[in-house]
């Protein structure tokens, strides 16, 4: 063997070696601790334990108790043992009851893997957003979402697993919300972590994605959150082709019009780009008495269904199992600008 080829055989090793390790070191960051990504565990993608609908100016986390909220939702998440759920996403973001001490507590008494999130919640007119927003920049937004990221949230060690932002559904979006989604991709570009966007329609897609690509982030990045309420099937086909993953999240509250859209995405062969969740839950400070929706519903009665029209195991496992944890894995997708 010449010098040349032992050469050319040891920069083909150092590129697949260094794939290899690239890949193996993709992690899943919940309020626990961060961990190698594996791609055989059961998640719900979109969840909520806690939610306050007071708005960013009123609330305060001495309107809630922890002891009556796990009394409350402790009998919710237990029974997802039955289930084999191991990750439990929790969709609530800042200033409309992110509390990630509570969310540690509830993870350590039931062994589920919970992820929290940094960002900001831009919906209803900015109600949820607090007032230092409207004098920062993107910028400024980023660098305190990363230091969430980097330090931990409110002067604890919790750290978030992915970005949450919303915006009111429009072709064209407010000053404030395209602030958000700026500030969204830069958090990505420094963390690797995975943008979810309450968007609804399609119409609100569009232009996130646009600054997505301005930002140099790639679509693979993005949740387009509560998908299910488009009504075109071709923007499935669009959003998916981009790279987009597609959140089909009203599980909890709707079956019929979910089946048919799992079906389209199967039989149109996208359907690796698919999630789904309940948007169950959850204990509201607001009310006296409680009325949480389970997060059963997937399977106690939309696997059945499924699988009475035909969906195999295997497929289901992709939207259970193999989807969430590529979606929700830490790492930095640039855009491919093709």
């Amino acid at each position: 063997m010449t010098e040349r080829q032992k050469l050319y055989i040891l920069f083909f090793l150092t590129i697949i070696f260094g794939c290899a390790t690239s890949k193996s070191q993709v992690t899943i960051q919940d309020v626990n601790q961060a961990h190698q990504l594996t791609p055989n565990q059961i998640w719900l993608s979109h969840e909520h334990i806690l939610v306050d609908f007071i708005g960013a100016k009123k609330i305060q986390q001495a309107n809630w108790d922890h002891d009556a909220i796990m009394a409350a939702v402790l009998p919710y998440l237990e029974v997802l043992k039955d289930h084999h759920v191991t990750y439990f996403v929790d969709a609530t973001p800042n200033y409309l009851g992110r509390d990630v001490v509570l969310l540690e507590k509830i993870a350590t008494k039931t062994g589920l893997r919970i992820l929290t999130n940094t960002g900001l919640y831009g919906a209803q007119k900015d109600k949820f957003l607090p007032d230092y927003v409207k004098e920062s920049s993107a910028e400024d937004l980023a660098k305190k979402w990363t230091k969430e990221f980097t330090h931990g949230i409110d002067r604890t060690s919790i750290k978030p697993g992915f970005i949450k932002i919303s915006i009111d559904n429009s072709k064209t979006l407010s000053t404030s919300h395209q602030k958000l989604v700026e500030a969204a991709a830069l958090t990505h570009l420094k963390t690797g972590l995975t943008i979810a966007s309450h968007t609804g329609k399609a119409k609100g897609l569009w232009p996130q994605l646009k600054i997505l690509k301005e930002k140099g982030v790639s679509p693979e990045a993005f949740i387009w959150v509560h998908s299910q309420e488009e009504n075109n099937n071709d923007s499935y086909l669009k959003a998916a082709k981009m790279g987009c993953w597609i959140s089909l999240d009203g599980l909890g509250w709707e079956l019929e019009n979910h089946v048919e859209k799992i079906l389209f995405a199967k039989s149109n062969g996208i359907l690796d780009r698919i999630l789904i969740s309940h948007d169950a839950g959850w204990y509201d400070p607001q009310k006296e008495e409680q009325s949480i929706q389970p997060y059963t519903a997937i399977f106690e009665k939309l696997y059945p269904t499924l699988k009475s029209r035909g969906f195999t195991d295997e497929e289901f496992n992709v939207l259970m199992s193999v989807n969430p944890s590529k979606a929700f894995g830490i790492e930095i997708r640039n855009h491919p600008f093709d």
